[in-house]
């Protein structure tokens, strides 16, 4: 707590991603493929055409949300030592 009982701001921001439906189609195509090698053919080519493409997506994604990421952030903590301490032995 700072000395006037407010809250100091925040020294480092957290990013989230965004919403996404990619992960639940790709595993809905996982589940595709593997109907198709239980079922019938044509469910497992379509559920990999439908993984493949929903890999895309996800791939594609996360790679213009890093891109819009600051490449330096300012560090406000105090730096760890490079070893920890040795505990005495008696």
């Amino acid at each position: 707590m700072a000395e006037n009982g407010r809250t100091p701001a925040a020294s480092e921001l957290v990013y989230v991603p965004g919403h996404s439906l990619a992960p639940a189609a790709f595993a809905a195509g996982l589940g595709g493929v593997l109907a198709g090698i239980i079922v019938w053919f044509p469910y497992g080519i379509a559920g990999g055409i439908v993984a493949i493409l929903a890999l895309i997506s996800m791939l594609r994604s996360a790679a213009a949300e890093a891109d819009r990421l600051p490449r330096r952030q300012e560090l406000t903590t105090a730096v760890l030592p490079p070893n920890p301490p040795q505990a005495s032995r008696n």
